[in-house]
């Protein structure tokens, strides 16, 4: 089974609010333990955790040995004041601030570092991202900071212009991506920057009688001729279901974006193919160097 390239194990798929009161004081070590033993029955053996506010996954880092799981965590993510990000990480006001951050990642033992440019999707009008991206040339800052203090750099970015910024100032994976076209593709393509489009979150909504249903359809045929393209264009590609989000739970979503995967593209061996160059990448790649 390929690895869970996206998740949040503070969350836990039901209910943002009741658990994060969950580890209000201290991370609640019962919830880390039952969601690495799901992974582990589910056969997902690796984990990138997307960070979270609380120092759960901090805490998650080194009991994922006790179930044989290699657990990557970014500790928190960052993301500029008064913009999307609160809900997994820390803020920054000026550039000083953000490589302090980074710092401060660093001495918590982060595998990488995750950065925040845009906001979300909205599940009841399609095509708008929350908020405003960030401009490219702060984000060029941002990752050459990371990158300088040698940590690879993920990255929760939606909208195809903010896409291509994030492409072209080098992050090296993008999450999420929705509303992106065959110009964004086209540029995965030339770049070595890994895919991982979460396509479980709207799929997994669906019914749920939260949002919109007919945005929701659109939103997941519009990551499925996306991801048919990204594979047939031979991008790297990964899986990961952000799970712990509402609807996706920790094991069963990695199971669920596979799913999402297998029906955008037919060729099965040619799926598993690109699918293991991406899992492979993500694990290469986001380690503290």
């Amino acid at each position: 089974m390929f690895g869970e390239c996206h998740a949040h194990i503070a969350m836990d798929g039901m209910n943002y609010a009741q658990a994060m009161a969950r580890h209000a004081n201290i991370p609640d070590e019962n919830h880390i333990r039952t969601c690495f033993e799901t992974y582990k029955k589910k056969g997902v053996a690796f984990v990138r955790d997307g960070g979270d506010a609380f120092g759960v996954s901090r805490a998650a880092k080194s009991i994922a040995l006790d179930y044989g799981i290699d657990y990557r965590t970014p500790v928190f993510a960052i993301h500029k004041a008064g913009h999307y990000g609160s809900i997994v990480g820390r803020s920054f006001g000026t550039m000083r601030e953000y490589a302090a951050l980074v710092d401060e990642a660093q001495a918590q033992g982060a595998d990488f570092i995750k950065i925040m440019t845009t906001g979300i999707m909205d599940f009841n009008v399609f095509g708008r991202v929350t908020g405003t991206a960030l401009e490219a040339a702060e984000v060029r800052e941002m990752v050459h900071v990371a990158h300088e203090c040698g940590f690879a750099v993920m990255a929760h970015v939606n909208g195809k212009r903010a896409v291509l910024d994030a492409i072209e100032v080098g992050v090296d994976s993008i999450e999420h991506g929705n509303f992106i076209d065959g110009e964004c593709v086209a540029a995965l393509k030339q770049s070595r920057t890994c895919f991982v489009p979460t396509a479980a979150v709207a799929h997994n909504l669906m019914g749920c009688g939260m949002f919109d249903e007919s945005v929701l359809a659109r939103i997941h045929d519009a990551a499925l001729c996306v991801i048919a393209a990204a594979v047939e264009a031979g991008c790297l590609v990964a899986l990961g279901s952000d799970a712990g989000a509402v609807g996706v739970l920790h094991g069963q979503g990695a199971l669920d974006e596979y799913a999402c995967f297998k029906e955008a593209v037919a060729d099965q061996t040619l799926l598993d193919e690109r699918l293991g160059e991406g899992d492979a990448f993500i694990r290469a790649t986001f380690r503290h160097e």
